[in-house]
């Protein structure tokens, strides 16, 4: 969405409301598209005395896999933001202000970038996901696996022993 800031730039303590919605179902994750759903957007963008600030919400259902068990599920991302916006920078090292194209502000671009930077790395279906396990796959959210536990090979003569005696 291009949102217009020319009469908003001239008008101290005015606001341009926007609300929209952006697909970004083509960005890719590790191999993955985790945003089906569109993303829903909304916000304002003020002038504060001259300085133009964007903030906001972004909202959309995650599709995603369990990084412990694999199984897929979905989460609720919900992104605020906050940005400064500007028609020229003074420190050209300053990426926290967001450069304007003339009066004219691509809010897409914007919210694709929060987005990237603010997907979690790791997902995970609850927070005490049990995972599977690594030896027979059976998912240890239902339950135990069939396989016996590992004997420390420091501990092996001892098993050993352990076993003639029964």
């Amino acid at each position: 969405m291009l949102l217009d800031l020319k009469d908003l730039i001239v008008r101290p303590g005015e606001a341009l409301p926007f609300d929209f919605e952006l697909d970004l179902s083509e960005l890719d994750f590790y191999g993955t598209h985790p945003i089906v759903e569109p993303v829903h957007v909304t916000g304002e963008v003020r002038n504060h005395a001259g300085l133009l600030m964007m903030t906001g919400t972004a909202v959309t259902n995650l599709h995603v896999n369990c990084d412990r068990c694999g199984k897929p599920f979905q989460r609720l991302m919900e992104l605020p933001f906050e940005h400064m916006l500007a028609d020229h920078l003074e420190d050209e090292e300053n990426d926290e202000i967001v450069l304007l194209d003339g009066t004219v502000l691509n809010a897409d671009d914007v919210i694709e970038d929060d987005f990237v930077y603010g997907m979690d790395t790791s997902n995970l279906c609850k927070e005490d996901c049990k995972g599977r396990c690594y030896r027979c796959g059976a998912d240890l959210n239902e339950g135990e696996c069939k396989c016996k536990p590992e004997i420390d090979p420091r501990m092996a003569v001892l098993a050993k022993l352990l076993e003639k005696q029964d």
